[in-house]
């Protein structure tokens, strides 16, 4: 598959990135947050991690069968998503949060479909079945956000 997979590496990479920064948000969000309203957001994060724990796996695997190397901790992008807030009642804002991570793993993985077109099948039908699985979440919370502006 030779050097000219380094987009695709790139690009995956990207997106391992990504999931394991959402992993570390969504544990921290399912945990922190507090009040009763808050029960169901928690349960919905805390399944989350597992999935996204999965995606960053399965990213990993296929970064290493197109040649490339998983990176360890100290070549991770982190820190481009929105954090956990300091109010530990601001389900509100976690919820946008969660939404605005999912947008962005829509486009990212988008992103990965378009440019592995005619190329890599492989790494194409992968990051629709993750998008897939973003677009599912992002439904949920969008959902959960409608319902919380409501009142």
């Amino acid at each position: 598959m030779g050097h000219c997979n380094q987009e695709v590496i790139d690009l995956l990479t990207e997106a391992y990135c990504l999931e394991i920064e959402t992993v570390t948000n969504f544990i921290a969000n399912s945990i922190n947050l507090d009040g009763i309203r808050a029960e169901e957001i928690k349960k919905a994060l805390s399944a989350d991690v597992a999935e996204e724990l999965l995606h960053a796996q399965q990213l990993a695997m296929r970064i290493k069968q197109v040649g490339g190397l998983v990176p360890g901790s100290s070549s991770l992008t982190l820190g481009t998503q929105i954090q956990p807030p300091e109010d530990t009642c601001d389900v509100i804002g976690v919820i946008k949060g969660v939404i605005d991570t999912e947008q962005r793993a829509c486009a990212m993985y988008n992103a990965i479909i378009s440019a592995t077109d005619g190329k890599d099948y492989v790494t194409q039908d992968l990051c629709i079945r993750l998008l897939a699985d973003e677009e599912e979440h992002l439904v949920l919370f969008k959902g959960y956000l409608k319902e919380y502006e409501r009142d």
